[in-house]
């Protein structure tokens, strides 16, 4: 029974209210069912991995039949691309990211933003090591 358009307002405005009262708990929440649909679509791709490689190894093993071969390579490649997508989407969205009821974010946005954050992480580290380094040396 879908929500009336008075019902759906409502739940938006508990939503943000949730989100502005408790945005870690908000993330907590939305990540357990994000965490459920990638895996359930990372199972999907390996079950398609296994039928496609059955496929495969059929077409090969039994002469005439290479169009069956063909569709397995087909469906691999296919389960291979959903696989990645999956989990991609999966890490994009991860806990820490910008809620996505919050205005101005979207997933491309909050993971441009953790990509960033992780990145100058990772040179203040280096640069950190490399002053370590020229200290070591000078002493």
């Amino acid at each position: 029974m879908p929500l009336s358009e008075h019902e759906q307002r409502l739940l938006e405005q508990m939503e943000r209210a949730l989100y502005a009262e408790d945005p870690k708990f908000a993330t907590a929440l939305e990540g357990s069912r994000l965490r459920l649909h990638t895996r359930k679509r990372v199972y999907q791709a390996v079950g398609g991995l296994v039928v496609g490689v059955a496929l495969l190894v059929a077409g090969v093993m039994v002469k005439g039949l290479w169009p069956i071969s063909v569709v397995g390579f087909l469906v691999v490649l296919g389960s291979g691309v959903l696989a990645v997508a999956a989990w991609r989407g999966g890490a994009a969205a991860a806990p820490g990211a910008a809620a996505p009821g919050a205005p101005g974010t979207g997933p491309a946005k909050a993971s441009r933003k953790l990509g960033g954050r992780q990145k100058r992480r990772v040179t203040d580290r280096l640069e950190e090591r490399w002053q370590r380094r020229q200290d070591e040396r000078g002493r």
